[in-house]
């Protein structure tokens, strides 16, 4: 079945536009709520969200599509991605949501669905709700005296912040260091500064004052420019750089240098197999992660299993063979032992424990290994589909064929925009550089002819 509404990570589009309108929203709710409305007990659904506008239009959809399905709704308010998926679980809903376009302008917003477990849903779930919402959901709607009621729940914000304390080792404190954090005035600015104060650190923070409309602005694990300022001029320790939704994170050294789900990854698992805490003698990773990242887990009789792009596809392969580890190179890192889904400030944690540990610099402590020259570009498209044209996908077989021996090359449509995305990566720059460029020319020519 063509998948109409949900792309790599939910529901998503620019606010008041279908598909992110309160109508589809509310519909939803209702075709969810009737999938997940299973047995005879009183079923539930847990509604976060981040600090975007649109956040309160659809959060009120949302509610009245799930409680018309019968559901009582407990409503979260702003509040990660990952604590979300925590409190579905912690809860016992049925099912749990996440208003969110994660590090997308405040313009767009999303819906992410989480099951019982608090995974995010499969394909196979995704495609039922969207053949209910092709039909009429006049006939799923529950009788009037089981309609659902809806109520904000008060202390999600503590228990929350009590989870992410725990993950910390108990022999390490964060006393002593200085950590600014950027909470790219989304769904964290309360509660990461509040966890990193309560382990001991001296913080600040930046990108706490969201307005509804300065969510990602200038700010966050997309645009670390500001938070790279702040480490330099506060002379921090460490700079941590959340999302919108707070499911992924990037580091910014004392020196400013910025480091990526990569070489993150890359700490996580060296350190977690030192202490034979590392399950499945490695991590996963996407398609988009570093050659660097794959020859040095190689050299320390480690594996790297790739999936298609998106955190979801990570953790069906985390969970199918027994990974505690993985990610992706923008910042995605699911540590299993702690959560079910990306979440930013969870890894960060795990790297401030390295940190302390060793006693050295991030800088030291987050250099890994040396990254393959790596280049990717987008094309936007506004309809047809070039790599399917003849000579869009010879150019490609000839552009494998050239780096099979010492790079890769990663085309593929983008699941949350309109575009298609080029990544080459391989040892000599000049070599992919050319092959990118020489790819993304061809196919706009060919989306433009189209």
């Amino acid at each position: 079945m063509k998948r109409s509404y949900f792309g790599t990570d939910g529901i998503r589009g620019q606010s008041n536009v279908f598909p992110m309108t309160p109508d589809l929203a509310m519909r939803v709710g209702i075709a969810a709520g009737t999938i997940f409305r299973r047995g005879n007990h009183r079923h539930r659904v847990v509604i976060g969200k981040d600090t975007r506008l649109s956040g309160y239009m659809l959060e009120n959809a949302m509610v009245a599509g799930f409680t018309a399905a019968g559901l009582d709704a407990f409503v979260l308010g702003p509040i990660p991605t990952p604590a979300v998926a925590m409190l579905t679980r912690s809860l016992r809903a049925d099912i749990g949501v996440m208003i969110s376009a994660s590090h997308n302008p405040y313009e767009d917003n999303g819906i992410k669905l989480f099951g019982p477990d608090g995974y995010k849903l499969s394909d196979d779930i995704e495609g039922e709700i969207e053949e209910l919402l092709e039909k009429d959901l006049n006939l799923q709607l529950a009788k009037s005296d089981d309609i659902g009621r809806a109520k904000r729940v008060d202390g999600v914000h503590d228990r929350y912040i009590e989870h992410a304390k725990r993950t910390l080792p108990r022999d390490v404190t964060l006393q002593g260091l200085r950590i600014a954090i950027d909470c790219a005035n989304g769904a964290a600015y309360k509660v990461a500064p509040a966890v990193l104060w309560e382990l001991g650190a001296e913080v600040v923070t930046i990108g706490n004052d969201p307005n509804g409309m300065n969510i990602n602005l200038n700010c966050g694990s997309t645009n670390p420019v500001a938070l790279q300022k702040k480490v330099d001029e506060v002379r921090a320790d460490i700079g941590i750089a959340l999302d919108g939704d707070a499911d992924r994170v990037v580091i910014v050294d004392e020196t400013g240098n910025i480091i990526d789900g990569d070489q993150l990854m890359a700490v996580i698992a060296e350190n977690w197999a030192d202490n034979q805490l590392l399950r499945g003698n490695g991590i996963v990773a996407t398609v988009m992660s570093n050659l660097g990242l794959e020859r040095f887990l190689d050299n320390k009789g480690m594996t790297l299993a790739r999936t298609k792009v998106g955190d979801r596809y990570v953790v069906e392969h985390m969970r199918q063979h027994n990974f505690n580890v993985g990610g992706e190179q923008s910042g995605h890192i699911v540590l299993s032992d702690y959560g079910t889904t990306g979440d930013g400030l969870v890894a960060a944690l795990q790297i401030l424990a390295a940190v302390k540990r060793t006693g050295k610099p991030v800088s030291e402590v987050c250099n890994r290994f040396e990254p393959v020259p790596q280049l990717l570009r987008n094309v936007r498209i506004s309809g047809g589909r070039p790599l399917e044209d003849g000579i869009v996908k010879k150019a490609i077989a000839d552009a494998e064929s050239e780096l099979a021996k010492n790079g890769r090359l990663v085309i593929r449509p983008s699941g949350t925009e309109p575009l298609i995305r080029v990544m080459a990566e391989g040892d000599d720059r000049s070599q992919i550089e050319r092959i990118v460029n020489d790819l993304i020319g061809l196919i706009s020519n060919v989306r433009t002819a189209a």
